[in-house]
């Protein structure tokens, strides 16, 4: 393929961009991690990444692995072979974590639901309800299904196990959620949250991070499942001193630093707004196309990733690959079942109205070159007035002392510039 001047601009939902900052901080020569020092590192890590949890009495544990293993982790810590659990099935990753967990030996109970919907409360909590023996051990919940762009209701879900009086553990995928969405592990009483290092945490994908709550390291004690890699028990004995049972990713620690650093600098609240700010405009952009999201509810819609259902003839895979191969831009694919009849627009990291326009204008070309019929600068023209339309005000801006050059000559006028209110 040859050379395509330009930036590449990656709008996959994840990995994502990683910013400069990240980059500089994992920038460093390698050192030891046994050394006195390496504590200073991890210990205050350790503490911090649980603010972006919102727990005061999780654990949290960095693997090196993806969300795949953060998944591994926290069924093979928490539960034995054969223990029953409940899993809603509502696109590919909520499909390969049921996959995982009956390949470990786990009886799962699947609840089927239509791709483009989220998890079924009422239909949980009657499940719940019914299970008078306790047999059902867990709930498996995919906070957002990154396949289709829809987020589901934790609160719901927690709600409907409270309902049943039910003593399940709450397990949660919050890989494309967590540090982008607003996710409450103390308040939803969420057992095992899971997620990985390349989506709002802005970094390489290599780390699986993963909280457990008091009631999750209480079952630890008796569950059967096989595990040597992913086991709590050594980290436990490690981590409280600063250290890892076995060699760390030195370079990834240093940018995970960086990474909650600029999270908690810019405030999770602030964080969890921008993103659904950002995710408006390109819903403003879907309808301005006249095309419509996989998710069937604006309850469901997803502030991460869009995925946007392309018309009857025309291959979403054909859209990808001309904005890969014709503008440099990377757009997800329909995954499983959606194969061919969507693309997605992950908006999620470190990114901002100016690079969301970009991917927009690019998705708007690559469409068009496919027959898609569309008017160049709709959608972009709509994303903008949203974002336009609900920007912040800015403080006004103090008078700047004029440079020596421009210093006021004699017989001549000059102004001081005027401050500005709004965005």
């Amino acid at each position: 393929m040859p050379r395509i001047a330009g930036r590449n601009f990656l709008f996959v939902p994840g990995p994502t961009n990683v910013p400069e900052r990240i980059l500089r901080a994992m920038h460093r020569a390698m050192e030891d991690h046994r050394s006195s020092a390496f504590p200073e590192l991890t210990l205050p890590l350790f503490q911090d990444l649980k603010k972006v949890f919102k727990t005061t009495t999780g654990q949290v544990f960095l693997f090196p692995g993806t969300g795949t293993g953060g998944w591994e982790t926290a069924l093979t810590n928490t539960l034995s072979p054969g223990d029953r659990v409940i899993a809603p099935r509502f696109g590919q990753f909520s499909h390969l974590w049921i996959d995982l967990a009956q390949r470990i030996g786990l009886r799962v109970d699947i609840l089927d639901v239509e791709w483009g919907e989220g998890a079924p409360v009422a239909r949980i909590e009657e499940i719940l309800t019914a299970d008078r023996q306790r047999e059902i051990k867990g709930v498996l919940i995919v906070h957002n299904e990154t396949a289709t762009g829809v987020t589901s209701d934790l609160a719901g879900v927690r709600r409907a196990l409270d309902a049943a009086g039910h003593p399940a553990l709450l397990y949660v995928d919050g890989v494309s959620s967590i540090a982008s969405i607003d996710f409450r592990m103390d308040e939803w009483k969420v057992d095992v949250a899971v997620t990985g290092s390349q989506k709002g945490f802005m970094l390489p994908a290599g780390l699986a991070v993963v909280c457990a709550s008091p009631k999750a390291l209480a079952a630890r004690e008796r569950a059967k499942c096989a595990r040597v890699y992913f086991d709590f028990g050594d980290m436990l004995k490690a981590n409280p001193g600063g250290y890892f049972p076995y060699t760390p990713s030195v370079p990834m620690l240093y940018g995970l630093r960086e990474a909650v650093d600029m999270l908690l600098e810019e405030g999770l609240e602030s964080v969890f707004a921008r993103h659904h700010r950002l995710a408006e405009g390109v819903r403003a952009a879907v309808k301005a196309w006249g095309l419509r999201l996989c998710a069937r509810a604006p309850a469901w819609y997803s502030d991460t990733v869009s995925a946007i259902m392309v018309p009857e003839g025309i291959n979403g895979a054909d859209v990808i690959d001309v904005a890969f191969r014709r503008y440099n831009l990377a757009l997800g694919a329909g995954l499983a079942r959606l194969a061919g009849k969507l693309f997605r627009i992950g908006h999620l990291g470190d990114l901002n109205e100016l690079m969301l326009a970009g991917a927009i204008a690019g998705a708007e070309m690559a469409m068009r070159d496919v027959g898609v019929k569309l008017a160049l600068g709709a959608g972009v023209a709509a994303a903008q007035d949203h974002w336009c339309r609900t920007a912040a005000p800015l403080p006004a801006r103090a008078a700047a002392p004029l440079s020596p050059d421009a210093q006021s000559q004699p017989g001549v006028k000059t102004t001081q510039p005027r401050s500005v209110a709004r965005a």
